[in-house]
């Protein structure tokens, strides 16, 4: 009898579901109807990513960093996941029966699985900052090593050069494989670990294989992501305040979507 790796022994427990669009569009839904149950206490706790962002923003637009303002702002999406769990915590209970509120949002610290939580936030920080890493390459390589010398002048560059397009081009190619790797390992992993209390491996291994079997749904879901967070970010980023929210929400229906706890006979 073959000895199992016990981390797929225990993701083995965890059914992985087919969808369609149309579960992604009631997962929206839901989002939604979460969001206007709890929308005071949501929109004082997401309030602080426009700030976040406006605040970064600033920094970054010094012109030594300017050419890493748009990696920072579409690397946000990385970490999206992450900035959302306390969001995944209310709708947790609200599907629960319980009223949920900014004080249940904050309370996720004292999930057993908070540690894990955390690292696994921290994973995608890392993520983050090699992606801002690789972009400031990739401007070296196509229009740097030089620093813009304006605003007006990086804009120029960056829509009228072959260089500028260059780095469009190839900045988006590789911005694209860093959104798919994050999206194929995060999509399921933290309301997982919210729910079932798994390590990093079990959740990663199971947001993988939610992937694999819904490829098409769940690129498409991440592509509904992106067109959000840029229609939130277009308004002096205010947009998020109601964007983030809903988002956060529908990523914990996607989940029960997505995922069936099946314990093997024994297994508690």
């Amino acid at each position: 009898m073959a000895i199992r790796n016990p981390v797929e022994w225990i993701v083995d427990q965890f059914r992985t579901r087919r969808i369609g669009t149309a579960d992604l569009k009631d997962a929206l839904a839901r989002g939604w109807e979460d969001f206007k149950a709890s929308r005071t206490d949501v929109i004082f706790l997401c309030v602080i990513y426009p700030f976040v962002g406006l605040i970064l923003g600033g920094i970054f637009s010094g012109y030594d960093l300017l050419p890493l303002l748009f990696p920072l702002a579409s690397g946000f999406a990385l970490v999206g996941p992450f900035a959302a769990v306390g969001l995944n915590e209310m709708s947790r209970l609200r599907e629960q029966g319980v009223d949920a509120s900014l004080g249940d949002a904050f309370g996720v610290v004292r999930s057993p699985a908070f540690g894990t939580i955390v690292l696994f936030g921290l994973l995608l920080m890392a993520i983050l900052l090699f992606w801002l890493v690789v972009a400031a390459a990739i401007y070296d390589w196509t229009l740097g090593p030089v620093q813009p010398v304006s605003f007006v002048a990086f804009l120029h560059d960056v829509f009228t050069t072959g260089a500028g397009w260059t780095m469009i081009v190839v900045g988006i190619a590789v911005g694209f494989l860093f959104a798919v790797v994050v999206l194929g390992i995060s999509v399921v992993s933290f309301p997982l670990l919210l729910d079932r209390h798994g390590g990093i491996e079990t959740a990663i291994e199971t947001s993988m294989r939610a992937f694999r079997a819904n490829p098409g749904p769940i690129l498409l879901w991440g592509l509904i992501v992106a067109v959000l967070l840029v229609l939130g970010s277009i308004p002096a980023l205010l947009g998020l305040v109601i964007v983030m929210p809903v988002l956060g929400h529908a990523t914990w229906h996607l989940y029960r979507k997505l995922v069936a706890y099946v314990p093997t006979p024994g297994l508690r």
